[in-house]
């Protein structure tokens, strides 16, 4: 069939964008013609750019649904914008849909995160009048999000009702994990199949390579450096400066490192320790400038590196974009302590680098991934507000308990790759492509049922 998987944006590094892709390579290896639609230019099938994620008329609208109805004169005024906007994008997708011949459309969150009223509207009004199949993927829902939980007028709470996510028999529903598929139950009484966040465990595994051999120089770190590899964007709710404080507590006790490594390297007094962080910015706080302050109290070295690093790897003369597969590659250990994750794209990342990770116990790792029985570095489940701040705090004997578990770690070979191992091991069985693979077979297969 002809399939179009649809968001806000593709071809960037976020958690949707990244399972679409995975989507689309099982997609196509079930036999299947697949067609990106999207807000991003340039990448994909199918642009429209009123669905963009980036621009400032999405900003605009979300800002006045959620935070404060400030650029419009009366309700009525908002809601007629909205709905002219949802025509433009009705319209374009129809036409798209019709010239592509597609017969089944995936929006991913597009039904369920509450942005972005007017594609919504228009996704919906296009699925029931072109009586298409759909799969609406909801990797995060409205009321999961504080701050899109407070609608500004009536005409956003009976959008939020209507459209969030609709309900028509020939749109399926899937959720990321077992907290979001009870909570559609309870609150829109709508069924839905669980599909995890998978990965592709049989591609080759990621190694020092002709293209990456330089990354460590162009990072400024040494051979023998101990890095921690903080793979996510930079946003509050990853609650990175749990991470630095580990970082900072492990170079406290630097001297215990001294000597051989897990991977036969030799640390010495005159190697460093420090921390990577290539992820985008993506903040509406001061949250980068507060991680830099609690990065020099702690005594922590970050190494910025967003700006070399690409969706995948580009190289224009002298001029190199790495890929996040990259910046694995160079890291001993991996740090996770995100306090609220639909799933955990990162966290399987880890598992496929064949490195150990330290982890926050956020409350889908304890319902859907601890079940299968991986080994990590755990920071524990419960945090608290950090005072004078909206951050977040965890007692510091946890801090210096998972200091201590990764230097155990560091310094003993055998160890750290039997947790790698079996963590691969668990990931390769529970959350592959092929898991992915059947389950869609089985919705697809619904729809004729």
């Amino acid at each position: 069939m002809n399939i179009g998987l649809a968001h806000f944006r593709v071809g960037e590094t976020d958690g949707v964008s990244l399972e679409m892709e995975k989507w689309r390579k099982v997609l196509e290896r079930m036999g299947h013609k697949v067609f990106f639609i999207s807000g991003t230019p340039n990448y994909g099938e199918i642009y429209i750019p009123e669905m963009s994620f980036h621009s400032e008329r999405f900003k605009k609208i979300e800002y006045n649904a959620y935070r404060e109805l400030k650029d419009y004169t009366n309700e009525e005024e908002f809601k007629k914008d909205i709905l002219s906007e949802a025509m433009i994008i009705e319209k374009k997708l129809t036409n798209a849909v019709e010239k592509s011949n597609i017969e089944v459309i995936v929006p991913n969150n597009i039904f369920s995160l509450g942005v972005a009223l007017p594609v919504a509207i228009a996704f919906a009004e296009v699925i029931k009048k072109l009586g298409l199949k759909a799969i609406a993927h909801n990797h995060d829902f409205y009321w999961e999000r504080t701050v899109l939980s407070k609608p500004t007028c009536d005409f956003v709470k009976e959008c939020l009702e209507k459209y969030y996510p609709p309900k028509d028999r020939n749109i399926k529903q899937v959720v990321i994990n077992e907290i979001a598929r009870k909570e559609l139950l309870k609150r829109k009484g709508l069924d839905s199949t669980v599909i995890p966040n998978v990965f592709d465990f049989e591609q080759p595994l990621w190694k020092p390579d002709e293209f990456n051999r330089d990354l460590r120089e162009k990072l400024g770190i040494s051979a023998n450096d101990i890095v921690f590899l903080q793979a996510t964007r930079v946003t509050d709710r990853k609650a990175i400066e749990l991470a630095i404080e580990v970082v900072g507590e492990v170079s406290k006790r630097r001297e215990e490192l001294y000597g051989t490594l897990y991977d036969g390297r030799k640390f010495t007094a005159d190697d460093r320790i420090v921390m990577l962080m290539p992820g985008l910015i993506e903040t509406a706080t001061n949250y980068d400038s507060f991680l830099r302050e609690i990065a020099a109290k702690e005594g922590v070295e970050v190494i910025w590196c967003n700006q070399i690093m690409g969706a995948g790897r580009q190289e224009h003369k002298d001029e190199k974009m790495y890929s996040l597969w990259d910046m694995y590659v160079v890291a001993d250990m991996i740090t996770y302590p995100s306090i609220l994750e639909g799933w955990g794209n990162q966290f399987l990342e880890a598992l496929f680098s064949k490195k150990n990770m330290i982890v926050f116990e956020y409350p889908v790792y304890l319902t859907d991934i601890k079940p299968l029985g991986f080994e990590v570095i755990s920071l524990g489940a419960q945090y608290a507000e950090r005072s004078g701040t909206s951050y977040v705090e965890i007692p510091r004997e946890k801090i210096v308990k998972a200091a201590k578990e990764a230097i155990e770690l560091l310094k003993n070979g055998k160890e750290y790759k039997r947790k790698a191992e079996k963590n691969f091991s668990i990931g390769q069985q529970h959350l592959s492509y092929r898991t992915l693979e059947e389950k869609l077979r089985k919705i697809i297969s619904s729809f004729n049922s």
